[in-house]
């Protein structure tokens, strides 16, 4: 058999080398690129929301700088409380288990858990409030129910969120971006979660939306999730009157959602691990 000259095997490495480096390179900007649209799509969100013209200029931050919003953030049972994570739309649960109103009037401490498929992660981090910012006029609900009730206003709260999981689990990362909560304040100056038009068929609240970034260097996932319905989830919503995932995503952890309609047996099943505890 041959052998090859020195001069053929140096060539031979360099061009692997340099295919190895060109790999390694294009991976590299494969994972920026992911990450820098997570982000950029997180601060659109913000932006997105403090420039639709139905809320008042003023950031009334500070008026409600005595109060505590954990309440808001609780409220929703956890089977309305939608997620994806991927460009593939995995399903993934979402469940905050304490939230406290941190040394600042506009931080939280939040710990929480998420799971995707069998994989339950514990996290911790931060909510941090930015904005506050008022609607022009109030709504009274389908067909005038809240019509004598004195509410005083509809307010939007926007921030940012960092929760991190422990970097000794399997698969962990750390969830950031930004989000978006509504409330109202009732005629004794009471905050209340905002469910005053939860009978519309697009009602959501507790928009969560941003990346999911592996401690291991690998790649970023978008993950957005929210209440009743997930901001800018794609195709991935086909429902009218409530969230309903499409076919094309039913074997992405969503197939229980879809046997969950109706009143036989397979639907009661459905919802009965739908309403689990899984975080306990």
């Amino acid at each position: 058999m041959p052998i090859a000259p020195a001069h053929a095997v140096k060539w031979n490495r360099i061009n692997i080398n340099r295919v190895k480096r060109i790999i390694c390179f294009t991976f590299i900007l494969i994972c920026l690129n992911v990450v820098s649209k997570a982000q950029s799509e997180a601060v659109l969100f913000k932006k997105r929301e403090l420039n639709k013209g139905s809320f008042s200029k003023e950031d009334v931050k500070q008026q409600f700088a005595r109060y505590n919003f954990s309440k808001l953030w609780d409220k929703t049972p956890n089977e309305f409380i939608y997620g994806f994570i991927g460009s593939d739309y995995q399903r993934i649960r979402i469940k905050f288990i304490t939230i406290t109103k941190g040394s600042s009037s506009n931080s939280y401490l939040v710990y929480g858990k998420s799971m995707v498929k069998t994989n339950i992660s514990d996290f911790k981090g931060t909510i941090e409030i930015t904005d506050i910012l008022k609607l022009k006029s109030v709504s009274k609900g389908v067909d005038d129910v809240h019509k004598n009730e004195g509410i005083k206003g509809q307010f939007i709260i926007l921030g940012n969120y960092t929760f991190a999981e422990p970097n000794n689990q399997s698969h962990a990362g750390v969830f950031k971006g930004s989000f978006k909560s509504n409330f109202y304040l009732d005629k004794n100056d009471e905050v209340h979660y905002d469910d005053i038009d939860q009978q519309s068929d697009s009602f959501t609240n507790n928009e969560f939306v941003g990346a999911w970034n592996p401690y291991n260097n690998g790649l970023s996932k978008r993950c957005n999730w929210g209440d009743y319905r997930i901001p800018n989830g794609g195709n991935l919503d086909g429902g009218a009157g409530e969230f309903s995932p499409v076919d094309k995503y039913l074997h992405f952890g969503w197939q229980n959602k879809r046997d969950a309609f109706g009143d036989d047996a397979k639907a009661k099943q459905a919802n009965a691990e739908e309403q689990a505890n899984w975080w306990k």
